[in-house]
């Protein structure tokens, strides 16, 4: 891999806790309209407020420190302080309306001292509390999943998350945290699957998916070893994103997971070369360049190696003091002039064979970037070959070449087997023309 997925913190997403959520916003006060509410199991319980009064007074002192401009030390020394007055109120809580506000007794603290142990407990108990607001209670979810995943609680992360995501929460950081917790809970496939779900309602509702997303996924396919997983994210990533990076990464997943033979192979660093692959940071594509010469090796698509080689050196990807490349190109060069000499008056029985012959002369004319004539040695090659796969690609590719896009179309989407990841791939790059 290129390495554009490292393993780092997600973080928790930046959080502006409105509506009711933060140090104040319920007095306890045993009023007769509190006393009435409480018989009939809402309000606040006679217990909760003499536990929550000196709380309330710890938490006036939180807010008149911070209207001061109070350092963090110093805000999180008196939270600190208010904690246990904080946590005596917990224990008397008993009424929805006493679990509301202990909730926000615990998460306001939490704010104060940088807690998110205390955070995760505080949003929880206001909806365990079923006092939230209904409109905003897949909000609440999704900060719930966001202090549990900090604090490394992935299966209350997961519940929280998924419940934000059907609420119709539409954060940017949502599909990234959920399909992080199910890889770090050990479900992985499931973390895709989740995945897959969140993607779907994003292009239902005509959104875009960000790209976060995609590079979270990945990273959880791949070091998952989940492959076609692994492929079809990379295919929706380059899709929605066709830059250059993500042409590599989809690529690369396709031969990482494919189980490509050479020719298969060679035929991907064909789609590299073409889609821009190559064409990204030297440090992530001086593997490609090499294997690509390889495949296309210098004694049977001499004209190719060289032009690859050449490629390679103007984009400092290869170092033309590197002994294995520099007798690679040696050794093309060399058989470049007779190669060509060699091909015009093998047209005619090529053709005439089909088969093999007809597909290693195609070839030979689509090193050279002579596609309309390796197109129609390649039409002659589906009779008689033995890897209809491999002549339908290489005839998709001489033909999207030309800019034949329909027929390169038609071709490429009856390729099976292995080279169908490949296909795909040129699929999606013929996409891009439309």
């Amino acid at each position: 891999m290129w390495g554009s997925f490292p393993k780092k913190s997600m973080g928790v997403a930046a959080i502006a806790m409105a509506a009711g959520i933060g140090l104040t916003g319920y007095a306890a006060t045993a009023t007769p309209a509190h006393a009435q509410k409480a018989k009939k199991g809402g309000g606040y319980s006679k217990e909760f407020v003499a536990a929550a009064q000196p709380v309330q007074e710890d938490v006036k002192k939180l807010e008149a420190l911070k209207a001061s401009g109070a350092d963090q030390g110093a805000l999180k020394a008196a939270a600190d302080a208010a904690l246990p007055k904080a946590e005596a109120a917990v224990a008397a809580a008993t009424t929805a309306g006493d679990k509301l506000a202990a909730g926000q007794f615990l998460f306001g603290i939490g704010n104060a001292n940088g807690d998110d142990s205390l955070r995760k407990r505080g949003v929880g108990m206001m909806i365990d509390s079923g006092e939230v607001p209904a409109d905003k209670l897949a909000t609440y979810q999704f900060y719930l999943g966001n202090f549990a995943y900090a604090t490394k609680d992935y299966p209350t992360a997961i519940k929280a998350l998924k419940a934000a995501a059907d609420g119709g929460v539409q954060d940017d950081a949502l599909g990234a945290l959920l399909v992080d917790s199910y890889s770090q809970a050990g479900q992985a496939r499931e973390g895709l699957a989740a995945f897959k779900q969140l993607v779907a309602a994003r292009k239902a509702a005509g959104q875009a998916i960000p790209d976060s997303w995609f590079s979270r996924a990945s990273m959880v396919a791949y070091n998952g070893k989940l492959g076609p997983e692994a492929i079809d994210v990379a295919m929706a990533w380059v899709a929605q994103n066709p830059n250059k990076m993500n042409w590599l990464n989809a690529a690369q997943m396709v031969r990482n997971f494919s189980g490509l033979d050479t020719p298969a192979t060679l035929d991907l660093f064909r789609l590299m070369d073409r889609s821009g692959a190559l064409e990204n940071d030297p440090k992530f594509v001086q593997s490609e360049y090499k294997e690509y010469i390889e495949s296309a090796d210098p004694r049977r698509l001499p004209g190719e190696v060289v032009r690859v080689i050449d490629k390679g050196y103007a984009a400092n990807a290869l170092n033309k003091s590197d002994a294995w490349v520099a007798e690679a190109r040696q050794n093309a060069a060399g058989r470049v002039a007779s190669d060509k000499a060699s091909l015009a008056g093998e047209v005619a029985g090529a053709k005439a064979a089909g088969g093999n012959r007809a597909q290693a002369l195609g070839d030979a004319f689509l090193s050279y970037g002579n596609a309309a004539q390796a197109e129609e040695l390649f039409k002659a090659a589906l009779t008689g070959s033995p890897d209809a796969n491999a002549a339908l690609t290489r005839l998709g590719i001489a033909q999207y070449d030309q800019g034949k896009f329909a027929e390169a179309k038609a071709n490429f989407e009856k390729v099976t087997g292995p080279r169908q990841q490949v296909a795909r791939l040129w699929l999606a790059l013929i996409g891009n023309k439309a």
